[in-house]
């Protein structure tokens, strides 16, 4: 491919106090429980014209080893249900999208759409819906399950679930609702319809019975990078969130998944893809280091034993000598491509436990730079130019201030490059975005499972 013109897009994944693991132990950081934080965090990057807001999910609190997981704020408590948040938040907040993750493994579709389609009126069209499977193990137990849910059962079940959730989303027109106080007609019933929709997992009669939302459809967001998850992208996904740690596998990425799009009917406009990044930026490159190295002393080797073991699926990683090497793992029900971006890592640099522990303590797989705002803008436009990533989710280090250090230093020097907008143009997530409102009384995708 030849290099590209046009601008990025950002946004902004809010960890509450960060996405360091020791984030929270940093004076400097907020605590990140209140709603007046989050609120703090949306207007920040809402006046920095970011495209969104990102809230990660989960539905397990993490304490396989309580005594490591009571030292860390990421063990799977979250001060918020990422919906309810929203919703909140889009009463404060007037042009950011709003994107929530939400478990296709522990939903159900018609509760989900109904969620997403409100959200999507609350906020005048800024809704999205970050599609994930659930991995955790523990999780099984809080939903009437007595074991895992096995990987490939997760991924036939997601893919039945987005069928359901956008079809119900289409099962009333734009224009349905008339409110004619003259004629007596509320709506047409001519343009609201069953889904009458039956699957191996799934049986939903509907209509959905919110009117149908300003965006046609909130914006479909999905984290997966697996096979199975790839194909799904491919298929159904209108923006992709992805790990990349190198160039050379942010432009095979793209370029595989840009490349499935075509047998589904859809063309590379149609998805845009924004790996995760976690910028530390200093004034100089010496002041970045220091940030940096701040959060690192705060880190704790059980905290970071127990991160990998975690990411690995395989609890015996805990008992390992720091400064052993990782063989052979075991093959588990997790997540598959996280365990083997971490593994591949270690593997190319050859790195003990407590070596990697260290460098994936702050993103957690993903992309992580040190630098000056020039560096960092030089690396983002590199992968930009190159056909590597269409933006970037934006993964502060500690929250406020790596979030205001990227608006105040980046920002500037990605608008003299011409790489980022100044103003809005548009007011809702899709117009933010560049992707196209699905037409009323069309599904988005082609149904894979219904009978």
């Amino acid at each position: 491919m030849t290099k590209r013109d046009g601008q990025l897009k950002l946004g902004a994944f809010l960890m509450y106090t960060g996405h360091h693991v020791a984030a929270w132990r940093h004076p400097g950081a907020s605590d990140g429980t209140r709603f007046s934080d989050f609120a703090h965090y949306a207007r920040l990057a809402e006046d920095a014209k970011f495209d969104a807001v990102f809230l990660a999910d989960g539905v397990n609190a993490r304490l396989n080893d309580v005594a490591a997981a009571s030292r860390k704020a990421h063990s799977g408590f979250y001060p918020f249900e990422p919906i309810t948040l929203l919703s909140a938040l889009a009463t404060v907040t007037s042009r950011i999208g709003l994107v929530a993750t939400a478990s296709t493994t522990f939903s159900d579709p018609y509760n989900l759409a109904r969620q997403f389609a409100s959200l999507d009126h609350l906020s005048d069209g800024r809704a999205g819906w970050n599609l994930v499977t659930s991995a955790d193990p523990g999780a099984a137990f809080n939903f009437s399950r007595d074991a895992t849910v096995a990987h490939a059962e997760r991924y036939k079940r997601a893919e039945e679930f987005i069928d359901v959730v956008t079809g119900l989303w289409d099962t009333t027109d734009d224009d349905a609702f008339l409110r004619d106080r003259h004629t007596g007609a509320y709506f047409d019933p001519q343009k609201v319809r069953a889904l009458d929709y039956r699957g191996a997992f799934f049986q939903v009669q509907g209509p959905l019975n919110i009117p149908r939302a300003p965006q046609g459809h909130p914006v479909v967001v999905q984290a997966g990078s697996s096979e199975p998850g790839k194909e799904l992208a491919a298929r159904t996904a209108e923006v992709v969130f992805t790990a990349q740690q190198t160039l050379e596998g942010s432009v095979s990425f793209y370029r595989d998944l840009k490349g499935r799009l075509a047998k589904f009917g859809r063309s590379a406009d149609d998805l845009k893809i924004l790996p995760g990044v976690f910028p530390v930026v200093g004034k100089t490159r010496q002041e970045a280091r220091n940030k940096f190295e701040q959060l690192q002393a705060l880190l704790e080797p059980s905290v970071g034993l127990g991160m990998l073991a975690d990411l690995a699926g395989v609890d015996e990683v805990r008992n390992l000598p720091l400064d052993s090497l990782i063989s052979d793992l075991p093959e588990t029900e997790g997540g598959k491509s996280r365990r083997a971006l971490f593994l591949e890592l270690a593997a190319r640099e050859n790195l003990t436990l407590r070596q990697l522990y260290e460098r994936v303590a702050g993103a957690r797989g993903h992309w992580q730079i040190v630098g000056t705002a020039e560096e960092i803008a030089d690396e983002l436009e590199e992968r930009f130019l190159n056909y590597g990533a269409d933006g970037f989710n934006v993964m502060s280090p500690a929250l406020p201030w790596g979030l205001t250090d990227f608006i105040e230093l980046v920002v500037p020097e990605l608008r003299r490059r011409g790489l980022f907008r100044s103003e809005y143009q548009g007011s809702t997530l899709r117009e933010h975005l560049g992707l196209s409102r699905p037409y009323s009384g069309a599904s988005l995708i082609t149904p894979a499972a219904a009978e």
